[in-house]
């Protein structure tokens, strides 16, 4: 597990004018790197180490494997759930290298805002031709909760 919470404090504060959208951009910039370097077809696992390399290249703060604790009516439970990733501590980011995004992940990734209080998360497939077919945004409070956002790669 990789974690860079001072790297992100210290981000936030130095650049307290960025946006959440330009935090997107960057992390999608990023995870078009790693999929034109890669291509699909290999384990999450190994995107996911790549993107967290990435990222460091990049001075993208982010935390790794972030323990996600549920509160429940007054207890906090530890019941093992991560998130892939925490970018610059406002967007939450999920990969996937799977045939395809099922609403059951973007309902994992709702739930993880919810319970973290973001507002902002990413669904990331690797495992697609074009890595813009396989990016799902998902907003917190919004109806329409995704929609393919990325550029071409």
């Amino acid at each position: 597990m990789s974690t860079h919470g001072s790297i992100i404090s210290n981000w936030i504060q130095a650049r307290m004018h960025i946006n959440i959208n330009e935090i997107s951009q960057a992390t999608i910039g990023a995870a078009i790197e790693v999929h034109r370097t890669l291509g699909p077809g290999l384990l999450e696992s190994a995107y996911e180490q790549c993107l967290s390399h990435e990222f460091s290249l990049r001075q993208i703060p982010f935390e790794r494997q972030k323990p996600l604790p549920v509160d429940y009516k007054g207890i906090r439970l530890d019941c093992g759930y991560r998130l892939d990733f925490l970018v610059a501590g406002l967007l939450v980011v999920e990969v996937k290298a799977i045939e395809a995004l099922l609403p059951i992940h973007q309902a994992q990734l709702l739930s993880y805002l919810k319970l973290g209080g973001w507002k902002l998360g990413l669904l990331i497939n690797f495992h697609t031709p074009l890595l813009r077919e396989g990016i799902k945004r998902v907003v917190l409070g919004l109806e329409e909760q995704s929609k393919s956002i990325a550029p071409n790669d």
